[in-house]
């Protein structure tokens, strides 16, 4: 599988796939003007490169100091396909980083991590 990148914007996050040690990383903010356009080529990526998966495992680290409303809807759409591969018998693990005085972050990652029943989804508090 082949590396993936898109470099951070004032509106968009940093999106980066490393496969040296298989980890996808979203950090910074998103609010893009239009979500799903500029989130469209990293789910065709992930699509990708959970057919060629195969047994390996993957970590997905996602660290949002911001994120709008409809970015909450892509992160939640994110999830819901991780946890469907998951139950496929995908290795995924994701890491919700959160800063530790950011009660926000940290209730949105419980609600995501409510909804993926067979994801194995860490709350990982940093202090930034």
């Amino acid at each position: 599988m082949e590396d993936f990148l898109i470099e951070a914007t004032a509106h968009t996050p940093n999106v980066r796939f490393d496969s040296t040690c298989n980890s996808f990383e979203i950090t910074g903010e998103s609010y893009p003007e239009n979500t799903a356009l500029f989130y469209q080529p990293v789910f065709e990526f992930i699509e990708r490169l959970l057919q060629q998966l195969g047994e390996k495992e993957v970590v997905f680290n996602v660290q949002l100091f911001y994120f709008n409303s409809s970015s909450s809807k892509v992160l939640m759409d994110l999830f819901d396909l991780l946890d469907e591969a998951s139950k496929e018998g995908k290795r995924i693990i994701v890491n919700w980083i959160y800063d530790e005085e950011d009660e926000d972050t940290m209730e949105y990652g419980e609600e995501f991590q409510a909804d993926s029943s067979s994801l194995h989804f860490n709350l990982v508090e940093k202090n930034l």
